[in-house]
Order: structure tokens, then sequence, then C-alpha cells
């Protein structure tokens, strides 16, 4: 598995587990330092999903757009690239 497939591996998990929180947290208590610590969390993994992406050379124009789409969209990457881009047994 290349470098930058495993950190968006990572990058999504963190993601969609970050949103998920927050919005627990949104809905239930809505405690403002969870928010301050999960908000810059949730948007840096974001941003690392769509590096991620970007530097993937088997990812087409609508994968690359997939994941744009925040919470879910790096997960919906990961369906679309095949397991190893590359070719080389990892």
């Amino acid at each position: 598995m290349s470098g930058s497939l495993r950190l968006l591996r990572i990058a999504a998990g963190v993601e969609l587990a970050t949103l998920i929180v927050m919005l627990a947290n949104l809905v239930t208590v809505h405690w403002s330092a969870v928010s301050s610590l999960l908000g810059p969390a949730h948007g840096a993994a974001y941003l690392l999903v769509v590096v991620a992406t970007a530097q993937q050379p088997a990812a087409p124009r609508s994968t690359r757009l997939l994941s744009l789409l925040p919470g879910v969209g790096g997960l919906l990457v990961l369906r679309r690239l095949p397991p190893n881009p590359s070719g080389v047994p990892s």
C-alpha cells in the first residue's frame, strides 16, 4: 500500500469520526471545548483527504471530485480506488 493511500485511509476515518462526534455533541450537550478541539481536526482531515486523493494517479476526475464531499468523501474515494493502484505487491 502506498504512503498516500495509507494516509488517505487514516484521514478518511478521522474525518468521519470527528464529524460524528461533533454532530453528537451538537445534538446533546454542545460543549464548546469539544467543538473547538474537533473542528480544526475535522478540517485538517478533510484537507488531507482532498490532497491525498489528488496524489493518486489511478483516481479519475469524478473520484477526485468526490473527495470534496465533507464527511463521507474520503470513504467514497476509497471505495472507487483500486486496493493497490501501483500494481506492486505491498
